[in-house]
This record gives C-alpha cells, sequence and structure tokens, in this order.
C-alpha cells in the first residue's frame, strides 16, 4: 500500500472521529431529528484538501457513523438512506472545489481560497444534503406540515442545514489556510 494511501486513510479515520465528537456537540436539537453542529466542519475541510473521491467516500462512512447519534428517526428505508448516508456524502461535494483550493494555496491567495474554494464547496455540499434531507421531509414527513405545503414545511424544518453551514464556513474560513500551510496536502514539507 502507498504511502499517500495510508495518510488519507489516517486523514478520513481523524476527520470521522472529530466529526462524532463535534456531531454530540449540539448547539440545536431539531424536535423529528436534525441539528445545527459543527460535524460536517471536518467533513468539509477533508473534501476540500483531498477532493471528490475521498469526501464522498468520508461522507458516505460518517452518515453511516452518525446512526450513532441519537435520536434516530427513521419511518422508511428510503427515508434512511436520504437522512443519513446519502445527506452526508453529498457533503462531501465541496470536494469538486478541491483543485481551486490546491491552485489558489499554492500561490498564497488566501482570500481567493476562500472565494473560489472554500465557500463554494461549503455551499455545494450543504446545498446537497439540504436538498437529501428537503426531500425526505416532504415524503415522509408531510404529516407535521399543518396544513402549510410539505415542501414548503420541509424547507423551513430542514433550513438547520444551512445554520450549521454557515457556522462551518467561519471555521473552515480559520482552518484551511493552517492546514494547508502546515500539513499540505500532497505531502510537500510545509512553508519555512
Amino acid at each position: 500500500m502507498s504511502h499517500r494511501r495510508i495518510v488519507i486513510m489516517a486523514e478520513i479515520a481523524l476527520t470521522l472521529a472529530l466529526a462524532y465528537v463535534l456531531g454530540w456537540l449540539k448547539l440545536w436539537q431539531m424536535p423529528q431529528g436534525g441539528d445545527v453542529s459543527l460535524a460536517m466542519l471536518p467533513l468539509l475541510v477533508l473534501a476540500l484538501r483531498r477532493g471528490l473521491p475521498v469526501g464522498v467516500w468520508a461522507g458516505l462512512l460518517y452518515g453511516v457513523l452518525d446512526l450513532m447519534h441519537p435520536p434516530l428517526y427513521i419511518v422508511h428505508w428510503v427515508q434512511f438512506f436520504l437522512d443519513y448516508p446519502l445527506a452526508f456524502m453529498a457533503v462531501g461535494l465541496a470536494g469538486a472545489f478541491a483543485p481551486a483550493l490546491g491552485r489558489a494555496a499554492s500561490r498564497g491567495e488566501w482570500g481567493r481560497a476562500l472565494g473560489t474554494a472554500v465557500i463554494p464547496g461549503i455551499i455545494l455540499g450543504s446545498l446537497g444534503r439540504f436538498l437529501l434531507h428537503l426531500v425526505s421531509g416532504a415524503i415522509f414527513f408531510g404529516d407535521y406540515a399543518e396544513g402549510q405545503p410539505v415542501w414548503v414545511y420541509s424547507a423551513g424544518y430542514n433550513s438547520f442545514v444551512f445554520v450549521s453551514a454557515l457556522l462551518c464556513a467561519v471555521g473552515a474560513a480559520i482552518v484551511v489556510p493552517v492546514l494547508q500551510r502546515v500539513v499540505p496536502p500532497e505531502g510537500k514539507s510545509p512553508d519555512a
């Protein structure tokens, strides 16, 4: 097994552990599931640094791991996949912006890195997660809508994803430049 593959596997393991711990530190818990936390932050940072395949795989693994965060709200097997593995897998879509981050970071253009990679990546990953929760909420939790359109209800309820995304954007703006300098993703020696 190559050194690079071992490093990536170790980063995924550390990311999952950190995301799991941050998932327990809920800032707000929604009544039928979902919460505001920083659990997405390590997943987003890993995806931005290592790319789409690594980000998607780590998201999928965390989606399964997230099943150990009670309370669970599983009403159907399709809803299970939408709200857990697939929703967090979508967070890994942030990895589509890894090349842009790498280019900006290699030139030390941190403002550009934030504007062309970090923020767009967080938006894409969070939007992907939101859309999967939106579909799940409209189809499987529409009974809670109490007379309002189920899609409107689901969009409002699942907006907690965007609150988490905003907090993660602040965290990523601090963490990503430091990590890129101290622990470059391609094993290059850190800047002196």
